[in-house]
């Protein structure tokens, strides 16, 4: 571990610590400070704010989230940002009531409950939390899934609800030619993930990879794709293919908590068999 130092927001007044060794925005993920982020890999500037005064030096980036200009006159990616004295810096793009609100990053050993596909490339993916017994998260929010015996992880959505509600998928024939996500039993967390040729941790999905019973570490939640408390206007879901899952996590707890806000949900597949 490295030296820790105070980081302060502006215009929110809120102060943290930070190691020399974590970057910014883990730091505030392990604090419970939800700050806006997207890839977390310093590519798409979700997390783009101002150093008003410090030193902060960052790991490797795109300049298409931050280019040399910016970053001359003080910009700084939070995802990509070591701290390396007392820091102020000011947050462009942040959700004051969300700030304060966030779930606290949590690392959860699962075990794999189900295994199975619902279309031609798609896999249902359902986990039981075992250490710890529980997995908190908001509707709409993803985890990074970790590929055994590796330090790489890649990061998938949660199409089931925090208390592991999910309905099944499928017509009344119980799925037929097109499949069909079986229920998550309550608990369990279920995950939609497309089968790429090659894949890091897709490949491991099919016959002679991955297993039920088999263990699986998940460290979230992260994302901001959430309902917000207090809104009543009506919703526009948009998604295609495996992106459905954060789409049914939301649907899901609207329906468990009978929520009466009109919705719209568009879904797109290149074929008749790609539909669930």
């Amino acid at each position: 571990m490295g030296r820790t130092h105070r980081i302060s927001f502006e215009p929110v007044d809120i102060e943290m610590e930070v190691d020399e060794d974590e970057n910014i925005l883990d730091a505030a993920f392990r604090q419970g400070i939800h700050l806006m982020h997207g890839c977390r890999e310093g590519q798409c500037s979700a997390c783009k704010s101002f150093l008003l005064d410090g030193d902060i030096q960052m790991d490797r980036y795109s300049t298409f989230a931050c280019n040399d200009s910016e970053v001359e006159e003080g910009y700084v990616l939070l995802c990509r940002g070591h701290a390396f004295s007392d820091c102020t810096v000011e947050l462009l793009n942040f959700d004051e009531d969300e700030l304060l609100n966030a779930i606290p990053i949590q690392e959860v050993t699962t075990q794999i409950t189900g295994l199975e596909a619902v279309t031609r490339d798609i896999v249902s993916l359902r986990l039981k939390p075992i250490t710890p017994e529980s997995f908190d998260f908001k509707p709409g929010q993803y985890v990074d899934i970790m590929i055994p015996g590796t330090d790489e992880h890649r990061s998938f959505s949660m199409a089931t609800t925090p208390n592991g509600h999910g309905g099944s998928g499928g017509g009344a024939d119980g799925g037929g030619a097109h499949g069909g996500s079986a229920s998550a039993d309550l608990g369990e967390i279920e995950f939609l993930i497309k089968r790429y040729p090659g894949g890091r941790f897709s490949s491991l999905l099919e016959e002679g990879g991955l297993a039920v019973g088999d263990e699986l570490d998940i460290v979230g939640p992260y994302g901001s794709s959430t309902l917000k408390d207090g809104h009543v206007l009506p919703i526009v879901c948009i998604a295609g293919g495996a992106g459905m899952a954060p789409i049914l996590s939301i649907l899901r707890h609207l329906a468990q908590t009978q929520d009466t806000r009109p919705v719209r949900f568009y879904y797109g597949a290149r074929t008749e068999t790609d539909l669930f």
